[in-house]
This record gives C-alpha cells, structure tokens and sequence, in this order.
C-alpha cells in the first residue's frame, strides 16, 4: 500500500473549473498532483512538468579554454612583409 502522502487530491470537475488557475499554480509549487473527477470517476490527472535540464548554452561555451601569448595589439609580421605593404 502507498503512503497517504503520495495519493493524489481528488477534485471534482465543477471545482476545478472554478479554481484552475490556483489549481495549476498550487501543482507547479508543490509538485503534488490533483485527481479530476467527474461523477466520482477519474477524468483527467494534473500532475508537475518535469524538471527542466539545463544545457550549456553556446555563449560562454568556451570561457577559460584559450591563452593569450604574446601582444594582441601588433601584427605578427613586420610591414615589409605583407602582400598589401609591397610595390
């Protein structure tokens, strides 16, 4: 037998439709579901979405993985050696 804990709340229909609402927000915040019946049969479940999984995002994917080495400010080769620089 499951712990009372773990059973669901039974809501008729006709309340649930006059307190949706709060019902969904109530099932978002505690995590526990709510029955809807209809007649005193079951018609539908409200249960909490599941847990999002975060994923690394592509911003900042590849924060702390380079080295700077050397000045970032001046070019690599001298004047005299580029393409542009020669007539």
């Amino acid at each position: 037998m499951t712990p009372a804990s773990s059973d669901p709340e039974s809501m008729p229909v006709s309340k649930f439709k006059a307190t949706c609402l709060g019902v969904l927000q109530r099932v978002k915040r505690t995590g526990r579901p709510v029955l809807v019946t209809r007649f005193g049969e079951p018609i539908a479940q409200i249960v909490p979405p599941p847990a999002e999984e975060r994923t690394a995002g592509w911003l900042g994917a590849m924060a702390g993985r380079g080295r700077i080495v050397g000045d970032v400010v001046q070019p690599l080769v001298g004047e005299g050696e580029w393409e542009a620089g020669k007539k």
